[in-house]
């Protein structure tokens, strides 16, 4: 059986043909573009009063985001496959759209936000692995390669286009019901996780789920992938690439806070940083499927982590929109000289048996290292500010140029590491 091509758009309209798949599809836009404005909704709710504590509070917000993918990554894949897929994906939509609605009518602290926030992350987490699940139950084996062609198309599109339009979608709601402004935003994005676990009422109801097997549990699972990789030093190595990576893209959500601040004097507008980032992800994994077999022997995560440390270095001292923008899709672009290219090889060279369970490891690797930096940076500008102040009428901050210079060597540094640990095994594959 012919695989199909993905360079002519037939096996697109196959997939798009299929009325199950589309459903899924449309809710997966749509719900994947609601995270993103959620996102931002719940920060500017809990810096709304202002204080000297700004950076705390937004770094706050993004760990409890991210905390429930730490301890349930892996957890929740393993969950999903004992479960229908139709009805844990329905639920999971609509308890996050209640979560939204109840939101206006709950105490206002960050406690409270926090919370709401880890809540809707933990039904996230649960989401999107049916979600992945869900696309063999609908699809026919020859249309797979295009249904996850197109699933991933969208999963970076929603990076792009929620982050972009979140902070102008929410104030123009806001100035559309002026005299809702308590509960506008709410009521929108909580209506749009309704109307996204509709779409999947179209899925099928006549799942087969197999019963577990005697003696085998999550914490069985979870140890035989974390022995599997910690001996396989090919896997291993593609897998600390990532987690690399994840890191410096958790810092960046961070770091285009205040990166905003400085260009346009609105952190509000952060969102347009970080979707220039997934434009250079877009453009450079485009790149690499196109012509990645023409480089094949370099060394592609050593360069990607070398680019993605001189751009971090170049936003220190930026103050233009334009230029800012320009940078973020650089650094997009050698991110996904690491993203692409590990991945391939975490597919194609781990046993079908165990891919599941060592993509539920890399995930919470990828997690936990998205965490961290947000706490170091945010401690470090609090800092930092503190001792430096702000300086030009907020166009220099001190205090955000030696976080970002430092690190950019961290970057470098570490990357460097990881290459030269992995090198070995990983040369014989690339």
């Amino acid at each position: 059986m012919s695989e199909p091509d993905l360079n002519s758009t037939v096996g697109y309209l196959a997939v798009l043909r299929n009325r199950q798949f589309l459903a899924l599809w449309l809710a997966q836009i749509l719900a994947q573009l609601v995270d993103k404005v959620v996102l931002i909704l719940l920060i500017a709710l809990a810096v709304a009063e202002g204080g000297n504590d700004v950076n705390t509070r937004e770094s706050s917000i993004m760990i409890a985001m991210t905390l429930p993918a730490v301890f349930l990554g892996s957890i929740a894949g393993i969950f999903v496959d004992w479960h229908p897929k139709r009805e844990v994906l329905i639920l999971c939509n609509f308890l996050r759209g209640a979560c939204i609605f109840a939101i206006p009518f709950a105490p206002r602290s960050l406690a409270v936000l926090l919370l709401f926030t880890f809540i809707i992350s933990t039904l996230t987490n649960f989401f999107a692995p049916a979600e992945q699940s869900a696309i063999p139950l609908i699809v026919p084996k020859k249309d797979l390669l295009a249904a996850n062609a197109l699933f991933t198309i969208t999963e970076v599109g929603s990076l792009i286009i929620g982050f972009a339009i979140g902070a102008p979608l929410l104030a123009f709601t806001l100035s559309i019901f002026p005299e809702a402004r308590a509960y506008s935003r709410e009521v929108l994005l909580g209506s749009l996780y309704f109307i996204s676990g509709l779409f999947l009422f179209a899925l099928p109801k006549n799942e087969i789920i197999h019963p577990k097997k005697v003696g085998t549990g999550i914490w069985t699972d979870l140890r035989d992938a974390f022995q599997y990789v910690r001996h396989n030093h090919l896997i291993g190595g593609a897998m600390l690439q990532m987690i690399l990576l994840y890191a410096v893209l958790g810092a960046m959500q961070k770091l285009s806070l205040n990166l905003a601040e400085v260009v346009t004097g609105n952190r509000e507008e952060f969102g347009s940083f970080v979707a220039s980032v997934g434009v250079g992800l877009a453009i450079g994994a485009f790149i690499i499927g196109k012509f990645g077999k023409r480089f094949a022997h370099r060394p592609l995560p050593f360069i990607g982590f070398v680019g993605m440390a001189i751009g971090l270095l170049l936003y220190a001292f930026v103050t233009n929109q334009w230029v800012a923008w320009l940078i973020g899709g650089f650094i997009g672009i050698n991110g996904a000289l690491i993203v692409i290219p590990m991945r391939t090889v975490i597919q194609e060279y781990t046993p079908e048996n165990m891919r599941g369970k060592v993509f539920g490891l890399l995930n919470n690797g990828e997690n936990i290292a998205a965490s961290l930096p947000l706490a170091l940076i945010a401690v470090s500008l609090d800092f930092l500010t503190g001792v430096f102040g702000i300086q030009n009428g907020g166009k220099q901050q001190i205090g955000f140029q030696i976080v970002l210079i430092v690190f950019s060597l961290i970057v470098f540094g570490f990357g460097s590491w990881a290459w030269k640990r992995t090198r070995k095994a990983l040369e014989k594959v690339l």
